[in-house]
């Protein structure tokens, strides 16, 4: 029984889909390559290499895909393309691989579970290999020696039987083996050097196919069933962004006073080399209608898009009942009347006298380009002890910190080690002043380093802090930090989980599991090993992982049923996006109504402690709720990031509450 054929006929001839820019949008927004990739996705993306992964072109008058990357910064990482279903479980792959170059591996990949856990038949330095790939752990099962050229077509089949394999070339039994960490998944080509493949097929006996479709039809109906318990999304406002709409930098928050949300949003411009020195050059405030209520800058649909954050938050900065955006533009640090956008207090940022060799990354040409520092993005802290935060920081990329008061007076500056994106403030010694984990650092609230992790490289993009499981008393750090991996820290500074798990991109804790104790913690990756998505419980140990197959998801918890589970937030597209649980299921699917899936966020919207989702684009906006009424005299009401502290790296949180209905 044919379970997948592939001559690639169906390509035309020319690029695998890639992204050409080979930028961080995929971090946070839903920007999958543009063009037909058929059954097949890139779970790779290197920021390093320009061109095409892979290739479809012609080989005496077929069609094969050929991989292009010769040479990778990160040296377990291959370059792969996958396809097929992940229940697979026994069945033969068979394929033709014409090898342009002998010099680096080369194979197919079976049993895939993530771009990270595989086995793999590959050819590499005049032998034949069987290659277990489980995380961290590169292990080299059987090798022999076996001489190959470029200039022969091999034809490989490798059979899958439950924990037994075999592999053939040219139909003769060359390797087999026995093991059972995969006892299902997908295949996958792999290549590090120009190598050719054609004629690709998946077949299984009729038990096995038989089995496949009785567990496939199985799951749908439980799948469908579990969807059956939750709201389904309700369009609830669609409005038009014009010109003046953006990425994902927006900010949600009372601009008038009169208790009703709005909407903030910032278009740039980039300056000397791609996204280092991004200067907002458009400032618009708008009601949840659409209305505009003050624009500063001239919009452009040019200057919407960014692969970081924008220095701008909206915040009752003098505590008088009234926000206000902080915001810096064009070298100053600026307090403007929210209601208006009217400057009400002013001051440059600080000048840029620090020695180039100081600078972590972020300064290319070898040079800092303005005399004045560029921030990079603004945190509202609380260092002065006040009953709410009040106290300003901003940053540069990467590398150094500035903290002003209320009135924009200059506290202290901290230049020591890698800021990371978004640094994280708490009071954690109870003194009514917040401490800042900055990078791998603990900083007190008067700008002093307290210690610093033990973990050399990389930079840190997502922070969270807090109580993650009833066995563990004391607050914990939990943190991803790129090929660092994910890091979960005490607060005396001693790191108690550290695991690989790619380039880890984004987290976030929540009650995935309201059946077990404590949280749950989802990560997901980018860079390398781009899109698996990981669940941990409260105590650092795996619960599970997966691959859907794209970039784009921002795992954020999802309020959604009002019954104290979370839900996480992939992205807004109608295949690949929707909401999981704790288990990796799609319980909640977004609607075919033409919406846009580029960018996503989670806001209570309408008030009622569950949230709304915002799906949008430059364009246009999408605002969901739910399509039915909360029932009941208590709602789950967790506490959430707050709104003036919103950033494309911020670790998003959801400790539970619940709130009696009526109680306000």
């Amino acid at each position: 029984m044919i379970l997948q054929r592939e001559d690639f006929s169906d390509f035309k001839i020319g690029a695998f889909p890639y992204d050409k820019e080979h930028t961080a949008m995929g971090e946070y927004h839903y920007d999958p390559p543009k063009g037909y990739v058929g059954n097949w996705y890139s779970p790779i993306t290197d920021s390093n290499y320009k061109g095409p992964a892979w290739m479809i072109t012609l080989r005496d008058g077929i069609k094969v895909m050929e991989s292009q990357i010769i040479e990778r910064t990160r040296p377990l990482t291959w370059n792969m393309l996958t396809t097929g279903c992940e229940d697979w479980e026994d069945y033969t792959v068979e394929g033709e691989i014409k090898m342009l170059s002998t010099a680096k591996l080369c194979g197919i990949v079976f049993r895939y579970h993530t771009s990270l856990c595989f086995y793999s038949f590959c050819f590499e330095d005049q032998q034949i290999k069987i290659i277990k790939r489980n995380m961290e752990d590169y292990i080299i099962l059987q090798s022999k020696d076996f001489q190959y050229t470029s200039k022969k077509i091999y034809h490989i089949s490798i059979r899958c039987m439950g924990s037994r394999f075999e592999i053939y070339i040219d139909g003769e039994k060359m390797m087999e083996f026995e093991d059972h960490d995969f006892p299902k998944g997908r295949i996958a080509l792999c290549a590090n050097a120009p190598t050719q493949f054609s004629n690709i097929e998946i077949h299984t006996d009729k038990s096995s196919y038989q089995k496949l479709l009785a567990k496939q039809a199985k799951d749908k109906q439980e799948l469908m069933k579990e969807r059956e318990k939750y709201p389904q999304p309700l369009l609830w406002k669609t409005i038009d962004l014009r010109d003046f709409g953006a990425g994902r930098n927006i900010r949600f928050g009372d601009l008038l006073g009169n208790g009703q949300m709005h909407i903030l949003i910032a278009q740039c411009q980039k300056r000397i080399f791609r996204d280092r020195y991004a200067n907002i050059s458009c400032l618009t405030a708008i009601d949840l209608e659409g209305n505009i209520l003050w624009q500063i800058g001239e919009p452009n649909p040019e200057h919407a898009f960014i692969t970081a954050d924008l220095p701008f938050q909206i915040v009752d900065i003098d505590m008088d009942g009234k926000n206000e955006v902080v915001v810096s533009m064009d070298f100053k640090l600026m307090i403007l009347e929210g209601a208006t956008g009217k400057v009400k207090k002013s001051v440059e940022t600080p000048l840029s006298t620090e020695p180039i060799e100081s600078l972590y990354s972020g300064v290319p040409f070898g040079m800092y380009a303005f005399d004045h520092v560029n921030i990079d993005a603004i945190r509202i802290c609380n260092f002065s002890g006040k009953e709410a935060p009040t106290d300003i920081l901003i940053k540069d990329r990467y590398s150094r910190l500035y903290a002003y008061d209320q009135d924009l007076n200059f506290l202290w500056k901290y230049h020591d080690g890698i800021t990371g994106h978004f640094p994280f403030s708490i009071d954690l010694n109870e003194d009514g002043r917040e401490e800042l984990i900055v990078g791998y650092n603990l900083v007190d609230a008067d700008g002093n380093k307290i210690w610093t992790l033990p973990v050399e490289t990389d930079h840190t993009d997502e922070i969270i802090v807090g109580n993650f499981h009833p066995e563990i008393e004391e607050k914990l750090i939990a943190m991803v930090s790129g090929e660092e991996g994910f890091i979960i820290a005490n607060l005396e500074g001693n790191i108690l989980v550290k695991e690989y798990i790619g380039h880890a991109q984004r987290v976030s804790i929540g009650n995935y599991r309201p059946e077990q104790e404590g949280l749950e913690i989802a990560l997901t990756t980018f860079w390398g090993h781009q899109g698996v998505i990981y669940l941990y419980n409260g105590k650092g140990e795996r619960l599970f992982s997966f691959e859907p197959g794209t970039n784009g998801n921002i795992i954020t918890p999802v309020n959604w049923t009002g019954d104290g589970q979370d839900l996480i937030l992939l992205n807004g597209n109608t295949e690949k996006g929707g909401l999981i649980d704790g288990y990796g299921r799609q319980v909640v699917r977004f609607p075919d109504d033409g919406h846009p899936d580029l960018c996503a966020e989670v806001i209570d919207l309408v008030g009622d402690c569950r949230e709304e989702i915002v799906l949008w684009d430059n364009e246009k906006m999408y605002i969901y709720t739910q399509d039915k009424e909360f029932v009941g005299d208590k709602i789950y009401c967790p506490e959430k990031y707050p709104l003036y502290n919103a950033s494309n790296y911020r670790g998003e949180y959801s400790w539970p509450k619940y709130k009696k209905i009526n109680e306000k």
